[in-house]
């Protein structure tokens, strides 16, 4: 057989192995994966969403459809027991969801947040009926006196801090560079950066061997975002602070770690975006959905847990839903 017959041959069997691969993928429209990838315990809500759009900071009661934050499924098995947890913007979303695993782990629960009052009710109702304490404290983590005296509310009740949380964050999106304001800019490093430093720098003269820090850093600290310029630098920043933190407190025996989440339904995002965007969030994960708070929190959970992470610090773990 000449070499041009066997080309020609080989070049066949191409075309063949080609027309039975475009035929399948014709069959399963063309092999594009149909619906959001459900992988839980339960069916979580994909896009499109309702169109909505809500003033600063956002109120999770607003949200439709409601984030889901309760993990019915989840039993806890005693990993924080006897422990106390400080939980920034532990109102609504993550640190919602985080407040009531930590609870059903065994820990009382101290929640900051800025000004949502009907969300926090219903988080410290969520914390008592796993039968934990709970105490709610408004706070401006930007300003150092706010987060002093929240530590302070937090000892005086608890007598110590065992974790803490450092979860609340400022987000807004500028798609043109050139208008991101200096007080835009401002506000989003005094929330994300000095917010986590001054409740760090405050609860660790109450935190004893065995304690845990935990950072919410972010999918857009690692890959940036266009639109969140000074939003993905601070996620940046906290991921580095966290790595840096960590050698910091090794002598005192205190762990710090953080979790970058992707996309999550919560009220950060309909106060960010408009309403168009808000309806197709998370519909270009490769999960083709945004997660929901109770798919973040067990990560918390593991990292807060000595049962589970006493060899890791410095670690960012991200729960990114496939990027």
């Amino acid at each position: 057989m000449s070499m041009k017959s066997e080309t020609t041959g080989e070049a066949a069997k191409q075309r063949h192995i080609q027309r039975g691969i475009d035929a399948k993928d014709k069959s399963k429209g063309n092999g594009k994966q149909q619906g959001a990838m459900q992988a839980g315990a339960r069916d979580y809500p994909e896009p499109p969403f309702p169109e909505q759009h809500q003033p600063k900071p956002g109120h999770e009661w607003a949200i439709e459809p409601a984030p889901l934050y309760d993990a019915p499924f989840y039993i806890g098995s005693k990993k924080l027991d006897g422990k106390t947890a400080l939980i920034t913007g532990g109102d609504s979303g993550i640190g919602r969801s985080v407040a009531l695993f930590f609870a059903r782990e065994g820990a009382d629960i101290a929640i900051v947040y800025l000004s949502e009052d009907k969300d926090a009710e219903a988080t410290k109702a969520a914390v008592e009926m796993e039968g934990r304490r709970c105490i709610l404290i408004k706070a401006d983590v930007s300003e150092r006196e706010h987060c002093r005296n929240a530590v302070a509310v937090a000892v005086e009740k608890f007598g110590r801090i065992d974790v803490l949380v450092n979860n609340a964050a400022f987000q807004i999106h500028s798609t043109d560079f050139a208008e991101l304001t200096e007080e835009h800019f401002d506000t989003t490093l005094k929330t994300n950066l000095y917010g986590y430093f001054h409740m760090a720098q405050e609860a660790v003269p109450h935190m004893r061997p065995g304690s845990a820090i935990i950072n919410t850093g972010s999918v857009t600290g690692i890959d940036g975002s266009k639109a969140l310029v000074d939003y993905s630098m601070t996620k940046g920043g906290i991921h580095a602070f966290t790595r840096a933190l960590s050698g910091n407190l090794i002598e005192k025996g205190i762990r710090v770690n953080a979790v970058a989440p992707g996309p999550v339904w919560t009220p950060l995002n309909p106060s960010d975006k408009e309403a168009g965007e808000v309806s197709k969030f998370g519909a270009d994960t490769p999960m083709k959905r945004p997660a929901q708070p109770e798919e973040l929190a067990p990560a918390y959970v593991f990292l807060a847990s000595p049962q589970c992470s006493s060899y890791i610090t410095g670690e960012i773990l991200p729960v990114v839903g496939g990027y």
